[in-house]
C-alpha cells in the first residue's frame, strides 16, 4: 500500500492539532515552553485517537477520507488505517452499503444542517460483509467541506434488538394463541353455563313435578286413608265388642284372628302414612313444657291392658320431672317402644321408666324378651326390617315402626339408644332435654291395675259421627262397657237426642258433613248447656292443623282406627 501523501499527513496533523512549530522553538524561549506544552497535548490526543474504542475519521466532501484511526480500520476488517482512506470516487462503493445515493443524502444533510447525529447505517467490510454502526458527523465551519465523524459498532445492540423483537414476536404469538385458547375456553364455559342453566331448569321442573306429585300423593293418601280407616275403625270396634263377650271356642278363635288381621292392617296404614309425612317434612315439632306424668301416664294406662292381655307385667317408674318437647311426637316414639316390647316379649316384665342423665332425661322401655343379636342392632331402624320372634310371628308388621322412631328423633334432635342381650331382653331409650321448671301436678293417675268398665257404667255419653257404621260400632262397644250411649250425625240431631240434658262426655269425629268440624260442635254444646263438657276427638286426620285446633279446644285426640284399650283409658281418665 502506498504511503500517505503529504496532504493526508497534513490532514491528520490538523485533526490532531499538529503543526510545524519545531523550527521556531530555538528562536523564542517562551514560545519553546508553550510549544512543549502543546507537544504534550498533541501526543495525548494522538494516543486517544490511536487507542479509541470507537472509530474516528476526517473526510472531505470533495476528496474523500483523509484520516482514520485504528479502531475504524478494525471495525471494517482492515489491518492498517491507511487502507480505509478511500477517495471520493471509491467511497460510495467501498464504504457505505447504500452506495452513492446514501453518500449523496449524507452530504446534502451536512450542507444543510451542519451535522448528522445518531445516524444508523451499515458499512461495508473488507470481506464484503456489513457492520451496523451509529455515526455522528460534524461539518467543520470555515473548512470548505471538512467533515469529522465518530463511528460506534452497534452490531451487538442490533442483535439484541433483533433477539428482543423475536422474543416480542414470539410473545405476541403466544399471547394470540393463549387469547384464542381463552376465547375457546370462554366459549366452552358459556356453553357449559347455558347447558347448566338448562339442566337447572330441567331439575327445577323435575323438582316441581315431584313436589306436585308428592302433594297429589299426600292428598290421595289422606283421602284414601280416611276412606280406608272409616270402615276399619267400625270393624275394629265391632271386633273389640265381640272379644269381650263369652263366645264358643271356635267363634272366639275366629274373632281373635280377625282382630289380629285388623290390627295388622291398622298398623300398616298408620306406619305408611307417618313415613310419607316424615319423608315430606310435613311434620313440624311444637315444643312445649310438659310434666313427665302428663306424657307417660296415658301410655301406662293404655298399655296396662295390652300387657295384661299378653300375660305380661307392666311396671312404671316415672318420677317428678318435666321436659320441653312435642307431646304428640314423643308419645309416638314411646308408644312404638312399648308396642314392640309387648309384641316381642313372650313372658316376664316390661318396665317404663325415666332416668336423669345430666341435662337430659332418658326415657327407657325395658323388656325380658328374646333380645336382639349385636350384628342386627344397626339394621333394626331400616325400613321394612323386622324380627320374627315371639308373637310377632303370629302378627307380623312391615318393619316401619323403628324407622318412624328414627325419623321423629331426627326431627326433634334427640338421640335414640338401644341395648340388647340375646336371651335376656332389650332396652330402648330416647334422651329428651330436661327442664328445671316443673309445672304443678296434673290431675292424672297411673292405674297399675284398672278395673274393666270402671268408672264407665252408667255414664251418659254422646257420640257424633257422620258414618252410621261407626255410630253403631261405638254404641255397641260403649254399651258393653255399661255406658248409656246417645248417637248423632250432626249438631242439630245431637241437641235433639240430648233432650235438654248435657252428656257427661262427648266423642266426636273431627270431620263431619258439609265442612263442619267436631270442634265447632263441642264448642256449641258447651255454650248451649253452659257447662265445660269433657270431649274426645276422633279422626283419621293426622295434620298439624287438626292438632292445633284440638289444642285450643283442650280435648284429647284419638286417631282412627280407635284402639279400645286406649279409648277406655282416656274415658276413665276424663270421667274418673
Amino acid at each position: 500500500m502506498a504511503k500517505p501523501s503529504e496532504d493526508q499527513q497534513r490532514a491528520l496533523a490538523g485533526l490532531l492539532g499538529l503543526g510545524n512549530h519545531s523550527t521556531r522553538k530555538s528562536h523564542y524561549p517562551e514560545l519553546a515552553v508553550r510549544l512543549d506544552e502543546l507537544e504534550k497535548e498533541r501526543n495525548r490526543y494522538k494516543w486517544l485517537f490511536e487507542h479509541a474504542v470507537h472509530g474516528i475519521f476526517q473526510a472531505s466532501l470533495k476528496e474523500g477520507l483523509r484520516a482514520a484511526n485504528p479502531a475504524l480500520a478494525r471495525m471494517l476488517g482492515y489491518d492498517d488505517p491507511q487502507e480505509v482512506l478511500f477517495s471520493l470516487a471509491d467511497l460510495a462503493g467501498n464504504l457505505f452499503a447504500g452506495g452513492a445515493a446514501e453518500l449523496e443524502t449524507i452530504g446534502d444533510i451536512l450542507l444543510r444542517e451542519r451535522s448528522l447525529l445518531g445516524y444508523e447505517t451499515q458499512l461495508q467490510r473488507k470481506d464484503g460483509s456489513h457492520v451496523d454502526v451509529l455515526m455522528n458527523l460534524l461539518l467543520k465551519p470555515d473548512q470548505d467541506g471538512l467533515v469529522e465523524g465518530f463511528v460506534a459498532d452497534i452490531t451487538e445492540r442490533k442483535l439484541a434488538q433483533q433477539h428482543l423483537q423475536q422474543l416480542n414476536d414470539e410473545l405476541e404469538q403466544r399471547v394470540i394463541a393463549r387469547t384464542n385458547e381463552l376465547l375457546d375456553v370462554n366459549r366452552n364455559l358459556q356453553q357449559q353455563i347455558v347447558q347448566r342453566a338448562e339442566i337447572e331448569r330441567a331439575l327445577r321442573e323435575a323438582r316441581d313435578a315431584a313436589q306436585a306429585a308428592n302433594r297429589s300423593k299426600d292428598k290421595y293418601l289422606a283421602a284414601a286413608s280416611h276412606d280406608l280407616l272409616q270402615p276399619l275403625n267400625a270393624a275394629r270396634l265391632l271386633i273389640s265388642t265381640l272379644r269381650e263377650r263369652q263366645l264358643p271356642t271356635a267363634e272366639q278363635v275366629l274373632v281373635e284372628r280377625t282382630h289380629q288381621a285388623l290390627e295388622g292392617a291398622e298398623d300398616l296404614l298408620t306406619d305408611l302414612l307417618d313415613i310419607s309425612r316424615l319423608d315430606q317434612a310435613a311434620i313440624k315439632p311444637d315444643i312445649e313444657l310438659y310434666r313427665l306424668d302428663e306424657l307417660l301416664a296415658p301410655l301406662a294406662s293404655e298399655f296396662q291392658l295390652v300387657a295384661e292381655a299378653a300375660g305380661l307385667n307392666l311396671r312404671v317408674r316415672i318420677g317428678d320431672f318435666a321436659v320441653r318437647t312435642d307431646l304428640r311426637l314423643l308419645t309416638r316414639i314411646m308408644r312404638n317402644f312399648l308396642s314392640n316390647a309387648c309384641r316381642y316379649t313372650a313372658q316376664g316384665n316390661i318396665l317404663l321408666g325415666a332416668r336423669r342423665r345430666g341435662d337430659y332425661l332418658r326415657l327407657e322401655v325395658w323388656d325380658t324378651g328374646r333380645g336382639i343379636a349385636e350384628d342386627r342392632l344397626d339394621s333394626i331402624f331400616l325400613e321394612f326390617n323386622q324380627l320374627d320372634v315371639g308373637r310377632a310371628a303370629d302378627r307380623k308388621g312391615v318393619g316401619l315402626g323403628l324407622a318412624i322412631v328414627e325419623r321423629i328423633a331426627k326431627i326433634l334432635g334427640y338421640r335414640v339408644l338401644v341395648h340388647s342381650r340375646p336371651g335376656r331382653g332389650s332396652m330402648f331409650a330416647i334422651e329428651v332435654p330436661l327442664s328445671h321448671d316443673v309445672p304443678l301436678p296434673a290431675n292424672v293417675v297411673v292405674q297399675q291395675h284398672p278395673v274393666a268398665g270402671n268408672p264407665l257404667p252408667g255414664c251418659r255419653l254422646l257420640v257424633v259421627d257422620n258414618e252410621l257404621s261407626i255410630l253403631e260400632s261405638m254404641a255397641a262397644l260403649l254399651g258393653q262397657w255399661g255406658c248409656e250411649v246417645l248417637t248423632a250425625t250432626d249438631q242439630d240431631s245431637a241437641l235433639e237426642v240430648l233432650q235438654g240434658q248435657p252428656p257427661e262426655l262427648i266423642l266426636v269425629d273431627f270431620h263431619l258433613d258439609h265442612g263442619v268440624i267436631g270442634c265447632d260442635v263441642v264448642t256449641h254444646l258447651r255454650e248451649h248447656f253452659a257447662v265445660i263438657i269433657p270431649a274426645v276427638m276422633i279422626t283419621a286426620d293426622r295434620s298439624d292443623q287438626c292438632r292445633r285446633s284440638l289444642q285450643k279446644l283442650g280435648a284429647p285426640l284419638l286417631n282412627k282406627p280407635v284402639k279400645p284399650g286406649k279409648l277406655r283409658a282416656v274415658l276413665s281418665q276424663l270421667l274418673g
